[in-house]
């Protein structure tokens, strides 16, 4: 077929084009070829079902791995403990959380997408009419929620899947509101005036909206053809758009929590196109999304931690990722798999993704073709660079050290340009505050989401560089759309990377340049290098952390579950650190951290002997 040959190349070409890693809203966004049409769909679409995810072949081979492999098996064990618990609980409500349905959504998705899966496994009559009754239940709400699409998407995604792995076995009159509600609450408000937004952003949204509207056109496409092909090649259009962001190294700009989100869709997306119509039009074949399965690893420390930049969670969970789960099956590459936690006792595991179905069909696909080990040293260019620096395979220090460039402007994005965090012992000495919930802030009448210079957003602890572990100057904020680039990374025993911080200081210096070095195994130092200019008045340095913390001599000593960390001033000599208390925190809207504060040096701009300045500081292990 041809359109599998177009599109690779398409998809190839969008690679080269946006390797420049230059800002996604400036790039250059090619128009995939498209197949799609109302011809294309009856002469490819599969007509018999399940044909989502999984098919007859898929479920059959699923059956041999629950008996055969003791990971598939130990997670399906878990699924049906989980489907148990579900049995228990009400039938979901049309309740708003603000102006959210998404939790709600959400909960379908999980309902769904593991009640069905235990369903064909097990053929429980009991589970059977449960699903009856939560589709009837959340088709007959009165909308889900258009105003946020993502809670639609979602939604659409759950009733789909439903439909398309049980709906054989459900009442005609179940199946026939079902589809009506993927029509009237799914679809058409995706095409009710002028086009939204998500369909071509670049970001999160595209790819759960996106997603969840192929879905639901297949679902629908015996009874309107027409909506189906012309929903399906809109969003094959936008899609692009949406993988444009991964660029050049796979690195994700929202954060590694966002990149399970937006990940999980393209993946869901993917696998639902292939086992639709044969061919995914080439998203896996894109080889910056394929390489942030390694951004997506190499984010999680040793302590279990993410290096939560952006709107990023702090940990990784306890249960295996089923995102990584379909990176392994596409790569065979058995270090995407998270063999432990995936073997945890089932009841252990507690209440599964929502799409945990999915990621056991993706584990029952797995076949190991190789074993990457970590790297020792990571680089990853894009609209929000990263470098992240590591210790040996037995590191008895557990090294782990992780910065950053990139601008507030970002989806999710905050002014922590220059930010770090640091790991020794499994201890996180240097933290980022991370995400402060939504709804929260929301309920309260704070502006959240506007990104102009002076909007509120950057007035909070956890996004304006005040709270981030970087430079400041004049005590202003970093402009809004200055972006920071990676200009140096070397690698070796005493790896090193460089960023370019001029563009945020917004002319209060001509020139500032900051430098990470892995000096040893159990240190880091940190250099900023200046160029003053009249504007230039003062400078603060800071981290932030929740050890405890003494001012002595040229720098501070840290304490936390019974170690040390020193930090020492080396350049200017002669300084004392103030330390600032923020538990609790300097707004009351503010994220409360236990015990945080912040290690600040401040440095007028007379004590420089020049207009060439520089800070070296020294964090190291005792």
């Amino acid at each position: 077929m041809k359109s599998k040959k177009m599109l690779i190349p398409a998809l190839l070409l969008l690679y080269a084009i946006c390797s420049n890693a230059q800002p996604s809203s400036d790039r250059e966004i090619i128009k995939l070829e498209n197949p799609v049409s109302v011809q294309f769909l009856k002469s490819r679409l599969k007509r018999s079902t399940p044909r989502l995810i999984l098919t007859p072949s898929v479920e059959k081979q699923l059956r041999q791995k629950i008996r055969q492999d003791p990971v598939v098996k130990n997670y399906y064990e878990a699924l049906k403990l989980n489907a148990g618990k579900i049995l228990n609980e009400p039938l979901l409500e049309r309740q708003m959380e603000g102006r959210r349905l998404l939790a709600v959504s959400r909960e379908m998705l999980y309902r769904m997408n593991i009640l069905a899966l235990v369903y064909r496994i097990e053929r429980s009559p009991e589970m059977l009419t449960r699903i009856n009754k939560e589709l009837k239940a959340v088709c007959n709400f009165s909308d889900w929620n258009p105003s946020h699409y993502l809670d639609v998407a979602e939604m659409a995604l759950a009733v789909s899947i439903g439909i398309d792995w049980v709906g054989d076995q459900l009442p005609k009159a179940t199946v026939a509101l079902a589809k009506q509600s993927l029509i009237e609450k799914g679809i058409n408000p995706g095409f009710a005036g002028k086009q939204p937004s998500w369909v071509e952003a670049v970001h999160n949204w595209n790819q759960v909206c996106n997603g969840g509207m192929i879905a639901a056109a297949i679902t629908i496409a015996d009874i309107d053809p027409e909506l189906a092909a012309t929903t399906i090649k809109r969003s094959l259009d936008g899609i692009p758009r949406a993988l444009a962001q991964y660029a050049p190294d796979g690195v994700y700009p929202e954060g590694a929590t966002y990149w399970d989100y937006g990940t999980s869709f393209s993946v869901v997306t993917s696998s639902i196109l292939r086992s639709a119509f044969g061919s995914d039009f080439g998203i896996a074949d894109y080889p910056p999304f394929i390489r942030s399965a390694d951004f997506r690893v190499q984010c999680v420390a040793p302590s279990g931690m993410y290096f939560n930049f952006a709107d990023c969670g702090d940990s990784a969970g306890k249960t295996g990722n089923i995102t990584l789960a379909w990176f392994a099956k596409e790569t065979g590459n058995s270090a995407y798999i998270e063999k432990e936690k995936f073997l945890l006792e089932p009841a252990a595991m507690g209440k599964l993704p929502r799409l945990a179905a999915a990621g056991l069909i993706w584990l029952s696909e797995f076949e190991s073709r190789s074993n990457s080990v970590l790297a020792r040293t990571y680089k990853g260019e894009g609209d929000n660079p990263i470098v992240i620096f590591r210790g040996e395979g037995n590191d008895p220090h557990t090294y782990y050290f992780a910065g950053k460039g990139g601008r507030a402007s970002l989806n999710h994005g905050n002014m922590d340009a220059g930010s770090f965090i640091f790991e020794l012992d499994a201890v996180r000495w240097v933290i980022d505050p991370g995400v402060q919930n939504y709804y929260e802030l929301e309920k309260a009448g704070f502006n959240l989401w506007g990104s102009c210079q002076d909007c509120p957003r950057w007035s909070l602890l956890t996004k304006g560089n005040f709270g981030h572990s970087t430079l400041t100057v004049n005590d202003a904020r970093f402009k809004v759309d200055g972006q920071v680039t990676l200009t140096h990374f070397k690698e070796g025993d005493r790896p090193e990377a460089s960023f370019d911080m001029t563009p945020v200081f917004s002319g209060l210096v001509d020139r500032a340049e900051r430098t990470f070095i892995k000096d040893t195994d159990h240190s880091v130092v940190i250099e900023d290098n200046l160029l003053l200019n009249d504007s230039t008045k003062t400078h603060s340095w800071a981290i932030m952390t929740t050890a405890s913390v003494t001012p002595v001599k040229g720098g501070a000593l840290l304490q936390q579950e019974g170690k040390r960390l020193n930090l020492y001033v080396i350049e200017p000599s002669d300084l004392e650190v103030s330390v600032i208390v923020m538990d609790p925190p300097p707004m009351e809207l503010d994220k409360k951290i236990k015990n945080l504060k912040k290690v600040e040096l401040r440095i007028p701009a007379y004590l420089f002997k020049s207009k060439n300045a520089g800070i070296k500081v020294r964090l190291s292990a005792l």
